[in-house]
């Protein structure tokens, strides 16, 4: 979310660790709310989909924003694709992993920091093969938009 001192568990920006502001998007914000609810990201699916929450701070406002992204899975590590269902737009947390990249995600109930780190190469190539496996519209969202769709490895820190 942002740096921390050691010594002091308050963020070092200023800001307080739940200036959480609720999304403008009303699906993401009702499946937050379900979400936090239940104290499990199974309570929500996205396409019948299994999901995972990514909390953040925003790019822009440095606020707390929570996302509820596709759950991507392997080997025990987790992605976040950032689709947009194939909009040739990026997500608007896409920008916030760039510029906050340590992030808490939310599996099942269970919660672990991570750094995302946004993938390039044969290991985005390998994991792009997880994500089409996993939700194969991803790849007719790729022949949709001209703009390489993000990967991010959420990387326990």
């Amino acid at each position: 979310m942002c740096q921390q001192d050691a010594s002091d568990s308050r963020p070092t920006d200023g800001r307080e660790a739940d200036d959480y502001r609720p999304s403008p998007t009303d699906w993401v914000r009702e499946q937050v709310e379900k979400i936090e609810a239940a104290g499990d990201t199974g309570a929500v699916h996205v396409a019948d989909r299994a999901v995972i929450m990514v909390t953040m701070r925003g790019a822009t406002t440095g606020v707390v924003r929570k996302v509820p992204v596709m759950r991507v899975e392997r080997d025990g590590q987790f992605i976040a694709v950032a689709s947009k269902g194939g909009s040739s737009e990026q997500p608007q947390w896409y920008w916030n992993l760039l510029k906050n990249p340590d992030v808490e995600v939310m599996v099942g109930t269970e919660s672990f920091p991570a750094h995302a780190r946004e993938l390039e190469g044969k290991e985005r190539f390998d994991w792009w093969v997880a994500a089409v496996e996993a939700y194969p519209p991803y790849a007719e969202y790729q022949v949709r938009t001209q703009r390489l769709i993000p990967l991010f490895l959420l990387e326990p820190r």
